[in-house]
C-alpha cells in the first residue's frame, strides 16, 4: 500500500527561472536536480517537492505546500525579513490574526509564492 511511502510535492511555475529564484533566495532551498522539466528541492527528513513549468500556476485556491515548523513566530520573522508576505483571511471558518489562524491544534499561516501558489507554515501544538 503506498500509506508506507513517503511523499513528495509537485509544484507549477508559470516561468520556472523566477519560480527557482523565489524558492532559492526568499525560502533558502538548494537545487538537488535541475532537468528539462523542472527542479528538485530536498526538504527535512527526507522529504521533496518538485518545481515544474505550467501555465496552470497559481490557480489553485488550496494550499499547495506546507512546512511543519516548531516556532511558528520564529519562522515567520525570518521570511518577512526576505520580504515574504502573509495573507489575511475573514471568512466564515477562517480568520486569521496577525497572518495567523488558529485551527484545531495547529497555528497557521500562509503565503504566495512569486507564481501564486499558496503555501503554508504549520506549528502543530
Amino acid at each position: 500500500m503506498l500509506s508506507k511511502f513517503r511523499v513528495y510535492a509537485t509544484v507549477p511555475a508559470s516561468d520556472i527561472d523566477r519560480a527557482m529564484r523565489w524558492y532559492e533566495e526568499k525560502l533558502g532551498f538548494k537545487p538537488r536536480e535541475k532537468t528539462p522539466g523542472g527542479c528538485i528541492y530536498e526538504a527535512g527528513e527526507g522529504s521533496a517537492f518538485t518545481l515544474y513549468p505550467t501555465d496552470n500556476a497559481g490557480k489553485s485556491p488550496a494550499t499547495l505546500l506546507g512546512f511543519e515548523v516548531s516556532d511558528l513566530a520564529a519562522e515567520m520573522s525570518d521570511l518577512r525579513k526576505r520580504g515574504v508576505k502573509f495573507e489575511d483571511y475573514d471568512l466564515p471558518n477562517l480568520k486569521t490574526k496577525e497572518g495567523i489562524a488558529t485551527m484545531g491544534p495547529a497555528r497557521i499561516a500562509w503565503f504566495k509564492d512569486s507564481e501564486g501558489n499558496i503555501l503554508s507554515v504549520v506549528q502543530p501544538r
